[in-house]
């Protein structure tokens, strides 16, 4: 492993419980079921992954044992897959705070759905990479 890629990795001082890293992929699989719903429905992703009740109770899950998690490397995932949902209502708040004034010049028509597209699509890349990385044993870079 290079020295630039060591660096922004976490230290890693204790292997988890089987049963937590278990735990880590039903939290992973609970928010791959919203962004599916997003999918398959007419929700978007972004949507049905904010307010979808998969990642609600994963969120909830999240911080139900995230103090089981210190000193290992799921702890990097549980605060990979914490900020995914956070940040992405965030998004979701500051897109519609731009997008739905500019519907009165037309422009938010536009700007609206392209950018929760964008945003829907930066979640799957997170809970997609989270999952692989999980799946490899590997944590989340910093």
């Amino acid at each position: 492993m290079s020295t630039e890629l060591s660096a922004s990795l976490p230290p890693l001082s204790a292997a988890p419980d089987p049963s937590l890293v278990s735990y880590t992929h039903i939290i992973y699989a609970l928010h791959t079921a919203s962004v599916v719903i997003g999918l398959t429905s007419a929700a978007f992703v972004v949507t049905a992954f904010i307010f979808g009740l998969p990642s609600i109770a994963a969120v909830i899950m999240n911080y139900a044992r995230r103090g089981e998690t210190r000193g290992t490397y799921l702890e990097s995932h549980f605060r990979w897959q914490i900020r995914t949902f956070w940040f992405a209502l965030l998004w979701s708040v500051v897109i519609a705070a731009v997008a739905l004034p500019l519907l009165v010049v037309l422009v938010g028509f536009f700007i609206l759905p392209l950018s929760i597209v964008l945003l829907g699509i930066w979640v799957i890349y997170r809970v997609a990479r989270g999952w692989l990385r999980l799946k490899d044993g590997l944590p989340m870079p910093v």
